[in-house]
């Protein structure tokens, strides 16, 4: 057995709840903020048996997409003078945890 943790934007969590529920996972889904950006993350966590951890993989992976977005970004020209501009980071995707489960009980 395997507990997978993917931590996926916000944007792409609902899809990706979705389609592993059509396809017979359980997940419980966590409310969670990313360090970089410090926006809204979503955490799922899926138990599931060896063999059907490539299929979650895959699923996430179709549903999470990557995309650009433009956050501001300061520098300092000398002494107290600061300005703000925009820089594009990419965000989105999926980081994925999978780990060994060495007793799974469900009371």
């Amino acid at each position: 057995m395997k507990l997978i943790l993917a931590i996926v934007s916000n944007d792409d969590s609902s899809k990706v709840q979705s389609e592993l529920t059509k396809n017979n996972y359980s997940i419980t889904k966590l409310a969670t903020t990313g360090g970089f950006l410090m926006s809204g993350n979503t955490t799922l966590i899926c138990g599931t048996d060896d063999d059907k951890v490539e299929r979650a993989i895959q699923i996430i992976g179709e549903h999470s997409k990557k995309r650009t977005q433009m956050v501001p970004s300061t520098a300092s020209y000398g002494v107290g003078m600061y300005t703000s501009f925009p820089v594009e980071v990419k965000v989105g995707g999926a980081t994925i945890f999978v780990l060994d489960v060495e007793q799974f009980y469900k009371v």
